[in-house]
């Protein structure tokens, strides 16, 4: 099992790590601007770095530090990336309101999708037949990609900035934060290919922003990052989505997260310019990433197993 790792943030540089001992062992140089957003394609051959105005792809297997494709169109910061599972396309949301649907072998637009204020984030749901993106304004949108249309709109809280989603690995869940620290949670249920939105919790997680929130691979517990300095660990199976454990250590806005494929595992971004590996059941941090000159603020981990 190979596993791919990469940071990245202000400091204009991507790190590929050797997760277990911590050990840099490639740099990339990004000199057009910070990266915002890191993915790995599903199939680990390739690193998306998203910037101010583009995406660039490298190859993670090669030597090569030039990008092998460069996606133009975006008008301002780039905020969230995702790819189809096959990686026939990748999605990306930004700050110029819009959430762009790319070919991923020619690097042009397929698709185009309007927001009445920047977007924040945005995930592709397991079925590869819808996106849930989120905004500035305080809206959850969801895109029907068959139908090419905006199917649902879910305003959490009102005038209150949504800044990340995450959709469970079996759709079953939708989780969003926002601005104000707090959580909310969905039930996705299809019945004749029609989706359907079920409030059922929402919660306090954070005094001060959430940045990003995340569903494990299991389902079974969900990560929520925020600029009060923690990330937390939200128990999903529990009637009340009890907090599990509090990640304390970093000392600056923690930026973003992932969790290893077991779900055992998560690594943390951080402005203190740290990454951080934590094993989860002892809360404990195993491996810091030590490297980066200005805040790490994206971070991208692929250990699944190769098909």
């Amino acid at each position: 099992m190979s596993v791919v790792m990469a940071t990245a943030g202000y400091d204009h540089t991507i790190r590929f790590w050797e997760a277990l001992s911590g050990i840099c062992s490639r740099t990339i140089q990004h000199t057009e601007s910070q990266v915002n957003r890191l993915c790995i394609t599903p199939d680990k051959r390739f690193l998306a770095a998203a910037g101010h105005l583009t995406v660039k792809l490298y190859d993670i297997k090669a030597s090569n530090p030039n990008p092998v494709m460069t996606f133009e169109g975006h008008l301002n910061n780039i905020t969230g990336i995702g790819f189809h599972c096959e990686g026939k396309w990748m999605v990306t949301s930004s700050e110029d309101c819009s959430v762009k649907i790319w070919d991923t072998r020619t690097g042009s637009v397929q698709r185009n999708y309007c927001h009445s204020s920047p977007v924040n984030d945005v995930v592709i749901h397991p079925n590869q037949g819808e996106l849930i993106s989120c905004d500035q304004g305080g809206n959850v949108r969801i895109w029907d990609l068959g139908e090419n249309r905006c199917t649902h709109q879910l305003i959490p809280e009102e005038d209150e900035p949504v800044r990340s989603v995450s959709v469970a690995s079996d759709g079953s869940l939708l989780v969003a934060g926002n601005n104000a620290g707090n959580v909310f949670i969905w039930n996705l249920s299809q019945s004749n290919d029609v989706t359907a939105i079920t409030p059922i919790r929402s919660f306090s997680a954070h005094k001060k922003y959430i940045t990003r929130v995340l569903l494990s691979p299991d389902v079974r517990n969900l990560a929520t990052c925020s600029a009060d300095h923690t990330a937390k660990i939200w128990n999903m199976q529990s009637q009340d989505f009890a907090l599990k454990s509090t990640l304390t250590g970093h000392q600056r806005w923690v930026w973003d997260c992932a969790f290893s494929a077991d779900s055992a595992y998560l690594v943390t971004a951080c402005s203190d310019h740290y990454a951080r590996l934590w094993e989860l059941n002892s809360q404990q941090v195993i491996r810091q990433y030590t490297g980066h000159h200005r805040g790490a603020v994206c971070v991208a981990l692929n250990d699944y197993s190769e098909k």
